[in-house]
């Protein structure tokens, strides 16, 4: 189902053996955004079909044409495949794109509801019935109880061409605040990490590198303030309709390419297939600090003739940075007004060390500290807690940092086999939620479409990670399994007591190109709830 020809063989015989005044396309499978394409098959190594082969197999079968595409309808029942990519890829292909920016659960579409709807009303056109499959989406999952995690987007792809302007545009003025002054990667890239992401970006879950583009656009008005405000407008013109769960309230139905992990291949794959040039050498000098000769051309005809100098991590020397103590056992670090100009993010890693069983056992990461940006100064709040299941502790990893509310990502064996538990914690409600569980992307960068709801009598195994000495030199994490847990009506996902113990905290910061510094330790000795703070680990 990956190759180029079967997708074309079947597009012949569907053209010969069923003719009709208005002809719709549907792919149904596993979906990976715009690099890795859809339809992975198994049998064959998980190869996709990729967006190039996509088009060269409609491109053999019919005349396209923007004015006068051969389709009334191109359809994704599959996940993360709402892209401006995807977009451009069918714009003269089809007349509407009925995509999903994020997973999907494994119902899918309800078919037996728009299909029933098509029965009775066989002349409606593609906007109608990509109105009703989203509307139909949304009643199935209800049914079956996957409506939290979903979005559904109706796009007119007769009005991408001027959204893919106002994008290179959005694009040409990134690249040129970068030129001008190289930390703006670092403050694009903040306001990047608290944007919506889809399909998880992460360790845990694996990274599809794919963000929601009118929310970036919006998160970056002031920095972006000449081109923002015309993404939204053109944005909202080509987005006739959308659905989402309350928790995507700020999907604006076509996602972009973002380098989250700084990898260079991802990024080299996604230039081969990606729309947009100026985004390209934007990430591109970001990633390596230099650009291609046909980039340099590119800068040229916007009248900048050189690049400057990229500081990165690398340049700092902030590995192992200090930290102090203040009066009150709060632990500073201090690293000033550069920390603006380098740092893309900064969070904290959590540890709990069982020194007569000489194990250090890693709690996960996290952003709750007090943040002074233009100062460069970051305090922890320790409060000896963290996040449990029905009071077993648990790794829990932060995926998404928002406005209203966090993400997390669990791993966990649930029923034996691995999952990612994906959980938010809503500020307004002061409290954690459970959305269900996922298997991370699979080595093709292929996501599964599967949203595991949890059910009564379900095991579920937190899976920790640990240094197996504390001493030793073995810096190796590995997988340790917690205790088991058995899944009830009344199971929740909260804040526990850490209880008396010695925990570990170090800050993580990293930059646009995916390195990683840790600060000096910082230890805490809970003893009878009372909290001691020092610096150092003994």
């Amino acid at each position: 189902m990956g190759s180029e020809e079967t997708l074309s063989d079947f597009l012949a015989f569907a053209k010969k053996n069923y003719p009709a005044k208005k002809t719709g396309f549907i792919l149904w499978n596993h979906g990976g955004g715009s690099v890795t394409g859809a339809a992975a098959d198994e049998n064959y190594g998980g190869d996709s079909l990729t967006l190039d082969e996509m088009y060269n197999a409609f491109a053999s079968n019919y005349e396209l044409s923007e004015e006068n595409p051969p389709f009334e309808l191109i359809g994704f029942d599959a996940c993360l495949m709402a892209t401006v990519d995807v977009a451009y890829t069918f714009n003269d292909i089809g007349k509407y794109l009925v995509a999903s920016q994020e997973f999907e659960p494994g119902n899918g579409w309800y078919y037996t509801g728009f299909l029933d709807a098509l029965g009775k009303n066989p002349r409606m056109d593609g906007l109608e019935l990509g109105k009703i499959i989203c509307d139909t989406y949304v009643e199935g999952c209800k049914m079956v109880g996957t409506a939290d995690d979903i979005t559904l987007s109706v796009i007119n792809l007769s009005k991408v061409s001027e959204l893919l302007t106002a994008y290179e545009d959005f694009g040409k003025e990134a690249l040129a605040n970068a030129c001008i002054d190289p930390g703006f990667f670092s403050h694009f890239a903040r306001i990047a990490v608290a944007t919506v992401n889809y399909g998880g970006n992460t360790k845990e879950q694996g990274f599809t590198n794919m963000v929601d583009l009118g929310h970036l656009a919006r998160k970056s008005g002031q920095i972006l303030s000449e081109t923002s405000n015309i993404v939204l407008a053109s944005l909202e013109n080509c987005v006739e309709y959308k659905v989402s769960d309350p928790y995507r309230k700020d999907a604006t139905g076509l996602s972009c390419y973002y380098s989250y992990n700084g990898d260079i291949d991802d990024f080299n794959a996604y230039t081969n297939l990606g729309v947009g040039q100026a985004f390209k050498h934007y990430y591109s000098y970001g990633l390596t600090g230099e650009l291609s000769e046909d980039g340099m051309q590119y800068l040229l005809a916007m009248n900048y003739e050189s690049l400057p100098l990229l500081e990165t991590l690398e340049d700092q020397g902030w590995e192992n940075h200090p930290l102090e103590v203040d009066d009150e056992g709060v632990a500073i670090l201090t690293l000033g007004k550069k920390a603006m100009d380098v740092l893309s993010s900064i969070y904290f890693h959590l540890y709990y060390v069982d020194y007569e069983a000489d194990i250090m056992l890693h709690l996960g990461s996290d952003n709750e500290m007090i943040a002074d940006w233009e100062k460069g100064v970051f305090k922890d709040n320790f409060r000896g807690v963290w996040g449990g299941i029905d009071g077993e502790l648990v790794y829990m990893e932060l995926s998404y940092e928002g406005d209203e509310y966090n993400l997390y990502a669990v791993p966990i064996l649930l029923n034996g086999e691995e999952y990612t538990l994906s959980v938010i914690y809503d500020f307004e409600k002061a409290g954690y939620e459970i959305q269900g569980a996922r298997k991370s992307l699979d080595e093709n960068g292929m996501a599964d479409k599967n949203l595991r709801n949890l059910v009564e009598g379900d095991v579920i195994t937190p899976i920790h990670y640990t240094f197996m000495t504390i001493y030793g030199d073995d810096d190796e994490l590995i997988p340790f399994e917690g205790g088991k847990i058995i899944v009830s009506r009344n199971t929740s996902f909260e804040e526990i007591e850490l209880g008396d113990g010695v925990f570990l905290q170090m800050f993580g910061m990293s930059d646009m190109q995916g390195n990683t510094v840790y600060s000096e330790v910082v230890t805490f000795e809970i003893e009878n709830g009372v909290i001691s703070t020092s610096i150092g680990f003994n």
